[in-house]
């Protein structure tokens, strides 16, 4: 019992180490800089050539 309670302090240990160092190698690396901008760039409205239009006549291929 003794050594598995030892073991179990260990594996915790080792994970709140490991969350730790992801949490400061993403900070470093720069994943939290811009947290509005992949959100909000699904909103813009470009207007990109290769996108499929609309016929003038309304009737559609898949109709």
């Amino acid at each position: 019992m003794n050594s598995t309670l030892g073991f179990l302090f260990l594996l915790s240990g080792i994970f709140v180490l490991l969350i730790a160092l992801g949490v400061f190698w993403s900070i470093k690396s720069g994943q939290f800089d811009d947290l509005e901008g992949p959100a909000e760039r699904i909103l813009m409205d470009d207007d990109d050539p290769l996108l499929p239009t609309r016929r003038p006549g309304g009737k559609d291929e898949d109709s």
